[in-house]
């Protein structure tokens, strides 16, 4: 496997993100990861070399130029993002513009997920007309941005969530499956009973705050979820680990 950071910049801002490839050399499809509002971390990494072990080249993106971050920060650094007209997607599609460049990357077969904050990310660039296959968040706000594009969506979306979770109340799903709905797209919202807010991640019982916690279940079947999807709209893939 071929792993390594790449510089890239938007707008003035320096940015380093995480790239993986499991076949080097090779065509393929990509997936573009986007994290969570605590920034590039060792979580996103791992995810992003589990995909490369299935045969995709995968770049993990970084919204700040940054990471570290306490909760606190992390907080500041989300609401500001979301405040910003414009910005997530500029920086998404920085992301995946540097992507869809890489040699090996198959640009016609192309996805984006995102883990919390980048779930939402990930829908930014579906909204703003990118050319996915795919769409999918695991636990992502379902509250749109400052700035939100209404273009036609091309992805299929895989929105994963869990029915407790504090930051998705019940009027932003039903706002968002109007959305799909008005907007024709393929769309899946996907409800996990008894799980909170994020439940991929095995760190988020560190942050002692009520309605989040890691959910190994929910975790592992909504990974599964999103791989039958891959196989969906790209085939199978080279590579068959885990």
């Amino acid at each position: 496997m071929e792993t390594r950071t790449i510089v890239y910049d938007c707008d003035g801002t320096r940015l380093a993100g995480f790239f993986a490839d499991g076949v080097p050399h090779t065509e393929k499809p990509a997936i573009l990861v986007a994290h969570e509002a605590f920034g590039l971390n060792d979580h996103i990494r791992a995810r992003t070399r589990r995909l490369a072990e299935r045969g995709y080249a995968a770049f993990a993106l970084d919204m700040y130029g940054a990471e570290g971050f306490s909760l606190s920060e992390a907080v500041r650094r989300h609401i500001e993002l979301m405040a910003a007209p414009g910005l997530m997607h500029a920086r998404a599609s920085a992301a995946l513009s540097l992507l869809t460049a890489l040699p090996g990357v198959d640009k016609t077969r192309m996805a984006a997920i995102g883990f919390c904050q980048g779930g939402i990310t990930a829908l930014e660039l579906a909204r703003g007309g990118a050319p996915l296959r795919c769409a999918v968040g695991f636990h992502p706000g379902l509250k749109r941005p400052a700035g939100s594009l209404d273009r036609q969506i091309q992805a299929k979306v895989l929105m994963m969530i869990g029915d407790r979770d504090p930051d998705v109340p019940m009027e932003d799903r039903t706002t968002f499956a109007a959305e799909m709905e008005q907007a024709q797209v393929d769309w899946q919202l996907h409800l996990f009973g008894g799980v909170g807010h994020a439940f991929t991640n095995p760190d988020a019982d560190r942050l002692n705050l009520p309605g989040y916690g890691y959910n190994p279940a929910a975790d592992t079947r909504s990974w599964t979820m999103m791989l039958a999807l891959f196989d969906e709209v790209f085939g199978a893939p080279t590579a068959n680990s885990q």
